[in-house]
Order: C-alpha cells, then structure tokens, then sequence
C-alpha cells in the first residue's frame, strides 16, 4: 500500500495503526486465557483449538451460543468506563452453554466502533478476557472494526460467540425434568445484561443523569448499572461435577431476555407447571428504586428485569440442599423457591413456553420480601 492510499484511508475515517496498537495493549490479557490447546497465539486470521480430548467421549457434541450486552454499552459510554463490559458479554454467551451442560472451550469477540481509542478498546477486552479466565474459557480470537459515519466516534458495540463441549447423555434439559423436582432460584447480581432500554427511559423521564449520586442505590447511578453480570459457568460445573451431586440437576435456565417466566417455562416438559414463590426472596434496591422512579410495581418488570434471579435449576427435591450448599461454598445465594407439579389443573394466568419453545407453565405468585 502507498503512503497516498493509507493516507486517504487515515482521511476516510479508519486509523490501522491505532488498531495495530489496541491489539498490541490487549495482547497480554487475551493471552492468560490460553492453555496448551490454544494454539497459533494471538493475530491470525483464525483461532485453533485442539479438541483431541474429545476422543474420550463416547458421543461429543459441541454447544455454541452467540450474543451481546445489547444497550448496557450505552451505559459505559456515558460515563466513559469500560473494563467491566467485558464480563456482561461473556456472562451473556458462556452462561447459555453451561444451560445444557457443556464446559465452554474457546470464545471470539466482534467490537464495532466509530472510531479506534487503542486504551478503550484494550479496557473492553481485558474485561472479557478476565472472565474468560473465570469460567475457564479461551478467548482465541476476536475483530475490532472500525465504522466511521455508521457509528459515532465515542460510540461501540460489542458481541461474541463461544463453543463448548458435554456428553450426548449429560446434556440438561427438559426431558429430565420430573413431578415433584424443585426449582432452585440463584441469585443475580443486579440487572446483568437486559433491560436497559427501559432503564434508560426511566431515568431519562426523571430527569436524572448517569453521573448523579443516589443515596437509594448507595453510589453514582451509571456505576451502580454497570455492575457487571454474575458468571455463573465455572459453579455449575462443579455442581455436576460433584460425585455426591450426579444427576441431581435436571435443566437449567438462565435469566435473560424474556424476564422470569418465560425463561423457566423454556427448560420445563409440556404438561408441568410452577408457581414461583416471590416471598422466597427480596429484589435489591436497583429493581425497587427503579420501579418506584417509573411509577410501577416490581410484578410489571418480571418479563423485562430478573428481579434478583439470574439462572434456576430445576433439581431433585432431596438433593435440592447440596446444589444450595454448594453454591453458597462460591458465595451464590440460592434458594428453593417452588416444586415441579404435572397433576392437571387450570393453567390461565400461567406462562407457557417461550421463544418458540413449547415448554411447560410457569407464574409467579406473592408478594416480594421486604
């Protein structure tokens, strides 16, 4: 390339060389990431990770999931911090492999931006590489493209995608799930990564700025939002991992997009139903001062917030007390907060499957805890 061509190429907006030197300041965090299967390092045009383990299997199969943090990004720009962005992405894709059970092998990631600020792009990826770290996770490749006149210049998307691993006759799901199973609620550890765009609008309604401090949230609003998503992968593994656990656990669901019921509804068998018990537990002060500033009750955002629960597992009743005790050994508070039933009965007002799943029924019922 000519100094005329890569000049016209700086004046049309794309600066590689600010590229080259955000790849140079990510580097060593992407790098932690990798073990002995990851091979080709950091730059190619491709990642490698050998998969020869998989001979052990007797029927491998590969999950994959795909997502973003959706509009927490904005959240981030507002207030220009970015290192905890990362774990909201990895949170969002990592956790929905763990749902059926697989062990998350390697992730990529896709930042868009308007402009490259190799500092920014660096804290963004650091934070995904931590939790990557966390839930054993390597991150072997990624892509940082630059969109000058699509994206604002302070403005950045950020999505990934990852692939695991689990026995054909491991993997959770509904099939496995029986009468008389309870369903344990693990806790969220705020908003995570949906609802933001109602969040945004609420504030935005009263007036307030991303960078007021709030005495009810206890810290500066845009920083009490970005408290990152819980990573829940690397806990769950060791749940069905533990001897004294083996098959306890019958599907998981992880709490995203679709609030409450509807993700409990997607992991359970056509003809069960649960009722929810909100007096289980008591949604922290981001979901009520939220709610109060809306005008609105915590009941009317159980298909937006996840109100305090980030995953459930639906378990058997009598080892309902390990999976609890064994999250609690990670600091995850877990409770039981209602039991599978498939006796018939009148299911109007229930939540019947979601997301073009044909799954079970689910509503939740009480009053939240003080």
């Amino acid at each position: 390339m000519t100094e005329n061509s890569s000049t016209s190429y700086r004046e049309a907006g794309v600066d590689t060389a600010a590229g080259d030197l955000a790849v140079e300041l990510m580097k060593s965090a992407v790098s932690r990431t990798h073990g002995p299967e990851v091979l080709g390092g950091v730059g190619g045009f491709a990642g490698l990770f050998d998969v020869s383990f998989l001979k052990a299997f007797t029927r491998p199969l590969l999950a994959t999931s795909t997502d973003g943090v959706g509009t927490k990004v904005a959240i981030a720009q507002a207030i220009d911090k970015h290192d905890t962005i990362g774990q909201d992405l990895v949170g969002m894709v990592v956790d929905d492999i763990v749902v059926v059970g697989a062990k998350p092998l390697f992730m990529t990631d896709y930042i868009a931006c308007g402009k490259v600020v190799p500092s920014r792009i660096a804290d963004i990826v650091a934070g995904i590489a931590r939790a990557c770290s966390e839930t054993g996770t390597a991150l072997v490749g990624g892509e940082t493209a630059e969109h000058p006149g699509l994206i604002g210049p302070d403005d950045y998307d950020v999505a990934g995608a990852a692939v695991g691993a689990v026995e054909a006759d491991a993997v959770l799901g509904a099939d496995r799930v029986r009468d008389g199973d309870v369903v344990v609620a693990i806790a969220s550890s705020g908003l995570h990564s949906n609802g933001f765009s109602l969040v945004r609008h609420i504030l935005s309604s009263r007036g307030i700025a991303l960078t007021d401090r709030s005495d009810d949230l206890g810290g500066v609003v845009g920083e009490v939002l970005l408290e990152p998503t819980r990573l829940y992968t690397s806990p769950l593994l060791r749940v069905l991992a533990d001897p004294a656990l083996a098959g306890a656990v019958h599907s998981l669901s992880h709490v995203t997009g679709g609030g409450i019921a509807a993700n409990l509804a997607r992991v359970l068998p056509v003809g069960s139903w649960v009722e929810v018990d909100r007096s289980t537990w008591s949604p922290s002060p981001v979901f009520r001062v939220l709610s109060e500033l809306a005008g609105s009750t915590l009941e009317s955002s159980e298909g937006t917030w996840n109100l305090g629960v980030g995953m459930f597992a639906v378990v058997a009743a009598d080892a309902a007390a390990g999976v609890i005790g064994k999250l609690a050994a990670d600091r995850i508070p877990a409770w039981v907060a209602g039991a599978i039933s498939t006796s018939p009965r009148d299911l109007d007002g229930f939540e019947q499957g979601a997301k073009g799943v044909d799954g079970g029924a689910v509503r939740l019922v009480g009053s939240y805890r003080a």
